[in-house]
Parts: structure tokens; C-alpha cells; sequence
């Protein structure tokens, strides 16, 4: 397998980390990738390595009508006066936090998620560190003890340094301040601990919260899956004083921490901003976020209206009778994998209307069309295991190096075989056992929890798409300065919701319960941030008045465009509703939202016509429609002529006939809520 030297993982791991499986979509991605220095956003601030050095900016955001952007400006840069040419190692890592060490720099750097504070060590073996700016310093000002400074700069910003041991100012000029220790005999051998943090506003109170709790620091983070719809974190933290740790929730974290526990207090009043929301002040080493329940269900919520089921089984037969492994064209796993999902719901449909007759063709196909990719008899495609990082990758893709085609989209393209996985097993049992190794390999390549017992803990990486901070997976990066994306939520929803489905049919419970409490996450986080209700404050007006969804989501940029090509209404409702399945109840339970979603993509078809697929867009705007109003939409369904391939008439028929105008379901996340 070819890959070039820059994309190797022995370059920035340590060498005690190079025999365990490597992340490859980690928030830490940039500072693996080339030469390592491009920012990541580790909130709230973006970090860039260099070299020999640290830069960080609280960064500013571009509003416009079609797009929201930060960018990076070095407003500070931390070195040290050993530093040489060489590059920074990673020595160690969790979802929550990563430890950045240089080692000709003597500075090592605890880089942990929604920490306000920057912190890093000097050896004491340095005994100097400076801090650029591209601004200039306006002034500087210290306390009698030589263990804060106030920092400001000439474009409006204050910073405040926080030291474990007395440090004084060696040197200073407009762009460049230089710090020496000021040694006792005591403090000799001892390393120096610095903190730097933005003052948010000139407020005194917030200075005195960053004063307060300075002298307790995390050191790494990590997210605990310890029961089912449950996530706890833990950080590990050290202190130079007495004091608490202060940490950085975001909207989600808000809207789901368990205020109650006694565990946290919450200071409304500290915040700093940021792309993905106010972030505000939580004091606590341990925080539990509790999610909706979601239920895994194979069939309708409600079931299908019974006079309905002739309808569905005339589209059945002709929709049955259509399949064919052979007229499959494409070599793609993303579209082969639709092609295998789409069938899967066909037998489902079937089953739950008992038109069990067409069952045995759906079987057929589901065979000819799954056990090849999985014995390695699929001549145009397969999959492979890359040793170097540890993963899955596909025969289309092993040529490539390590960017977004070979390691991005795992949950989209996989989510699809699982389902499909799910169901064969599910009708043919005897098959599922078979296969089940290969279909748990599948399955641990992005949903990987390294426990101890766990078979398949020692081939891949820890939740290899799903972000532990965010709450929400990413399909990859295509753009270094953008940082990782992803564009359709729902198809993340199905990745982990096929994954519980497995485990439904496995008789695995953990399995089922953390896929259940991944897809509820994902539920979430898409209509936290990619649904965009007016009102809510999360974008800018200039955004929300034009758009009611966010295509392309990256961690540095909101885009209106989906996968940066398609610009109609109709395709990015497409591609944040496919598939349509049970679990899409819950991710559209807000009916207004819907309606001004529905309403929002008959005003115009944005920049251009429907990309190319127009009825089969359509198929899941009508979808939307009939949660409020069921007959209009199924006239309209029945017009259509053609669907997407993930799609087809028995599965938009299913979904009409299975629910009455704007009637109540309880999801576990409401009707009516955001």
C-alpha cells in the first residue's frame, strides 16, 4: 500500500504509542498531518504548532449570508530560549485531550478540550520562554509575588498569565516579551507551570473567576460510556494552590448536563464565544450528560394503517422483482452500499406488513450483494485492513495517501453495510453467525470502545468518527484550514442506529446501548447545530434569515452548500433525511421545524436546479411533509418517477401510511422542542 513519508504516524507519536491502533479523524487531525502545523480548534481556542513553538488565537468569525468562518491570527506564540529546528511529538491522548511535548524546547503543553487556560510546563532545564504577538504589546502589568501578569495588546485583547513560581521580565519590546524564573533554593529542579487565558470582556468579576481558579489544571480529559444513554467525564488535573478546576461547556453540554448531581456549578455569567455557541463556565472534574432515549426499532413506531397494505405490496412486487446484484454498475461502497441498505428495507417492510412472499428474492440479493465484500470476492472492490494506522479501507481508496477518500466518511459508507448486515441476520440467523467476526470488524472500525475484553480493541482506534467533545461524528477534512466535517447528519444517525440494530439481533446489549446512545448523541448535536430555527441565537441573522440548514459543517466554517456542489433546498433536505428509516422520527420530531423546513425549500431552489436528481430529492421533502400533512404528501409520492438509490415508492409509502397528520409520538425527544 502506498503511502508517502509525511503520513506516516511514527513522524508525531511517540514511540510507546506506535503499537496500539491510531486515531485517523481525531480533533488533534492537523497536528499529524504534513508538517503538523495547521490550527486545530480545541475550544475556545485555535492552536498551532510549529517547529518549536505553540501559537494560540481567541479567533473572530466572518458572517455572511451563505457561509459563517473563523480564521487564525497568532495572537500570541509561546517559545522557549533552547528552542531549535525540529517538530513537536504527541505523547499522549484521549477523546478530551492531547499533550503536545517539543522536545527542543524543553515546553510541553496539556492542550485539553474547553479549558479557558492554556497551560504548559518549562523543564528546569529552560530557563527562559517568550511570548510573540503579531499585534503589539500596549502594556503589561504583574502582582507583587511575580505570579500573574496582565497582558494587553494594541488590538483590544487582554490576556492573563498565571505562573506556579515567581517569574520575572527578562525582555520586552512591541511584538516580544521574554520571561526568566526567579529561582529560590527551593523551587531548583522543579518544573514551571504557566497558564494563559483570554479576559473574555474587561469585567473585574470574570478576572476574578480566571484568579480563582488558576492554580488547578487538567492534565487530560476522558469520556466514560457507563450506562446507556449516559456519558461521563472524568479530567485528571494536578494544581500548584488550593482550588477547583474550571472548565467550558458548549450548548449541548448545557442542554444536557445533570445540574442535579451535586458534582458541578454552573457560572452563567462566564462565557466566552465561539463558532458552535456561548461557552460557559462549569467548575467540576466530573460532568454527566444524560441524552434522550431513542427506541431501535425494526418496524414503524405506530404501525402501518391496514388498509394501506395493498398499496405497499403492489409497490413491493415491482420494487422486489427489480433486484438485481448484476445491473449494480457502481464500485463505490458509499452508492454499493445503498443499493444493499435500500433492499434491506424492503424485506422489513414486508415483515411488518406480512407480505412474507417476497422475502426470499430480497434474501437472495442481500447475499449476492454482502458476502462478497465480506469473503474478498468482490473483484472491483473490497475491503482491507491498513496496519499502519489501523483500519478499514477500501480497494478504491488504498491507493491514495492519508487524507478525507481514504479514512473520511467510515460511519456514511459502513452505516449502510451494517444495516444491511443487520437485517440478512435478522432473516437468515444461521448466516448471521457465520459472518458475525466480519460484521463486528465492520462495526469496530468507528465504533471501537478499547474495552479490555474487547476483541477488536487492539485493530482499531477509539470511536474513530465520533467526537467525544462535540457530540457528533465527522466524516473527515478536505481542507486543512476548515478543520474535519461532515454534511449529512442523518446518515451519521443510521451508522450508529444500524450498529444497535446488530446488536438487537446479536443479543449483544452493549453493543445495542451504546449505538442507541451514539445515534441519540448525533439526534442532538444535528439540531443543535445543523437544523438553524430563528430565534435560537446559535448563527448570526445574516445566516439564519437565508438558510434553514447547514450543509457543509466544519469545525471552522458553516456553509450552505451540501458536500460543496449540491445548492438546492430540495438536495440538502435530501441528504439530512437519507435514509429514511424508524429513527428518522426522531430526528425531525420538531413538527414547526418542519414545516418551516418544508415551506423554506418550496420559496426557491437556491443557486441553481435540483442537482441533478429532482424526483429523487423530492421523495424525502414529501417525506417531511407528511408528518403534518399526510394526504397532500402521498399524492404527491405517488407522482413521482424516480428515487434516490438508497430509496424507493414501498419505503416512502411505508412512511406515509404509517402516521396521521401532525399526530404526537414520543421519541424521548419531543414534538415539538429544538
Amino acid at each position: 500500500m502506498y503511502e508517502r513519508d509525511c503520513f506516516h504516524p511514527s513522524k508525531f507519536f511517540s514511540a510507546n504509542l506506535l503499537s496500539s491502533p491510531l486515531p485517523t479523524n481525531s480533533f488533534f487531525q492537523n497536528f499529524l498531518l504534513c508538517n503538523g502545523d495547521n490550527p486545530e480548534y480545541i475550544h475556545p481556542y485555535l492552536i498551532k504548532p510549529s517547529a518549536s513553538s505553540l501559537s494560540l488565537c481567541y479567533p473572530s468569525r466572518s458572517v455572511h449570508s451563505d457561509c459563517i468562518y473563523q480564521d487564525f491570527n497568532p495572537d500570541l506564540t509561546v517559545s522557549s530560549s533552547t528552542s531549535s529546528e525540529s517538530h513537536h511529538v504527541i505523547s499522549s491522548f484521549t477523546g478530551l485531550s492531547v499533550t503536545l511535548d517539543f522536545p527542543s524546547s524543553n515546553l510541553r503543553f496539556f492542550l485539553v478540550r474547553g479549558c479557558p487556560y492554556v497551560t504548559f510546563s518549562v523543564s528546569h532545564q529552560t530557563p527562559l520562554f517568550s511570548m510573540t504577538t503579531v499585534h503589539k504589546f500596549s502594556s503589561f502589568t504583574s502582582n507583587s509575588s511575580l505570579t500573574k501578569y496582565a497582558l494587553k495588546l494594541d488590538n483590544g485583547q487582554a490576556w492573563l498569565l498565571y505562573a506556579s513560581l515567581p517569574i520575572k521580565v527578562s525582555n520586552s519590546y512591541e511584538t516580544m516579551i521574554s520571561f526568566s524564573k526567579k529561582f529560590t533554593s527551593r523551587d531548583h529542579g522543579v518544573p514551571l507551570v504557566v497558564r494563559i487565558a483570554l479576559l473574555p470582556t474587561s469585567s473585574s468579576e470574570l478576572e476574578d473567576v480566571l484568579d480563582r481558579y488558576s492554580s488547578c489544571y487538567p492534565v487530560s480529559g476522558d469520556a466514560l460510556f457507563t450506562k446507556p444513554y449516559c456519558v461521563e467525564y472524568k479530567w485528571e488535573k494536578r494544581g500548584f494552590g488550593n482550588g477547583d478546576l474550571l472548565m467550558l461547556a458548549h450548548p449541548l453540554h448545557f442542554q444536557l448536563l445533570s445540574k442535579d448531581a451535586g458534582n458541578v456549578t454552573v457560572l452563567q455569567d462566564f462565557k466566552y464565544r465561539s463558532i458552535d455557541g456561548d461557552l460557559v463556565g462549569v467548575v467540576g472534574d466530573s460532568w454527566l450528560l444524560k441524552a434522550d432515549h431513542v427506541p431501535m426499532n425494526w418496524y414503524s413506531t405506530r404501525g402501518v394503517k391496514e388498509e394501506s397494505f395493498d398499496e405497499i405490496k403492489s409497490a413491493l412486487s415491482k420494487d422486489v422483482a427489480a433486484l438485481c446484484s448484476s445491473e449494480i454498475t457502481t464500485i463505490s461502497a458509499y452508492y454499493y452500499g445503498k443499493f444493499i441498505a435500500r433492499a434491506a428495507r424492503l424485506a422489513l417492510i414486508a415483515e411488518e406488513i406480512g407480505f412474507l412472499e417476497v422475502i426470499p428474492s430480497v434474501k437472495k440479493f442481500l447475499h449476492e450483494t454482502i458476502q462478497p465484500w465480506l469473503d474478498g470476492t468482490f473483484d472491483d472492490n473490497g475491503f482491507l485492513y491498513d496496519a499502519n494506522w489501523g483500519g478499514i479501507v477500501t480497494k478504491e481508496r488504498s491507493y491514495q495517501d492519508f487524507d478525507y477518500h481514504k479514512y473520511g466518511c467510515h460511519h456514511y459508507h459502513l452505516g449502510y453495510f451494517l444495516y444491511g448486515i443487520a437485517v440478512f441476520a435478522k432473516i437468515d440467523p444461521s448466516w448471521g453467525m457465520k459472518y458475525k467476526p466480519h460484521a463486528y470488524s465492520i462495526m469496530a472500525d468507528f465504533m471501537n470502545l478499547g474495552g479490555e475484553h474487547d476483541l477488536n480493541s487492539k485493530n482499531y482506534t477509539r470511536l474513530r468518527c465520533f467526537d467525544l467533545y462535540t457530540l457528533h461524528s465527522w466524516g473527515g477534512e478536505t481542507f486543512p484550514d476548515q478543520g474535519r466535517e461532515q454534511d449529512s447528519s442523518s446518515e451519521a444517525v443510521n451508522a450508529y442506529y444500524s450498529a444497535a440494530l446488530m446488536g438487537v439481533v446479536y443479543g449483544d446489549n452493549n453493543l445495542s446501548a451504546i449505538g442507541s446512545t451514539l445515534a441519540s448523541l448525533e439526534i442532538h448535536a444535528a439540531k443543535m447545530w445543523w437544523h438553524v430555527k430563528e430565534g435560537d441565537n446559535m448563527y448570526e441573522e445574516d445566516f439564519t434569515t437565508e438558510n434553514k440548514l447547514v450543509g457543509y459543517h466544519s469545525v471552522n466554517m458553516r456553509n450552505r452548500k451540501m458536500r460543496y456542489c449540491y445548492t438546492s433546498k430540495e438536495s440538502k433536505i435530501a441528504l439530512h433525511v437519507l435514509p429514511l428509516l424508524p429513527i428518522s422520527e426522531c430526528l425531525f420530531s420538531n413538527v414547526d421545524f418542519v414545516k418551516e423546513l418544508v415551506e423554506w425549500t418550496q420559496s426557491g431552489y437556491g443557486d441553481g436546479p435540483a442537482d441533478g436528481d429532482g424526483d429523487g430529492w423530492k421523495g424525502f421533502v414529501y417525506a417531511l411533509e407528511g408528518i403534518y400533512d399526510n394526504q397532500f404528501a402521498l399524492k404527491k409520492i405517488r407522482s413521482l418517477k424516480c428515487f434516490d438509490c438508497g430509496n424507493s415508492l414501498s419505503n416512502l409509502l411505508w412512511w406515509i401510511h404509517s402516521r396521521d397528520d401532525e399526530e404526537k409520538f414520543n421519541c424521548g425527544h419531543g414534538s415539538h422542542e429544538n
